[in-house]
């Protein structure tokens, strides 16, 4: 990758999506994009792919997911399950 290629994170907001963030920020990185999901819904295919036509990223990071932490994930599992299985 180059210092200024467009670099697309899902998630940017999230543990994994911002580390990945702060390391190519450290490393030089100066084109990342990333929205949180109340104005991106990776869910909505027809959003998600005006974005990506008009971003452009020749890199993304798929780092996004509804989470819930291990109770709600094993007494709710169809509730993340889907959006994650969903997400473009």
């Amino acid at each position: 990758m180059d210092l200024d290629s467009n670099i697309y994170i899902a998630g940017v907001r999230g543990m994994v999506g911002s580390a990945i963030r702060r390391w190519l920020e450290a490393a030089g990185y100066r084109n990342i994009i990333g929205h949180p999901s109340s104005e991106l819904d990776l869910t909505n295919q027809s959003a998600t792919t005006k974005f990506l036509l008009r971003e452009r990223p020749e890199y993304a990071s798929l780092s996004a997911a509804k989470v819930g932490g291990i109770h709600a994930n094993n007494t709710y599992p169809a509730k993340f399950i889907y959006p994650n299985l969903t997400a473009d």
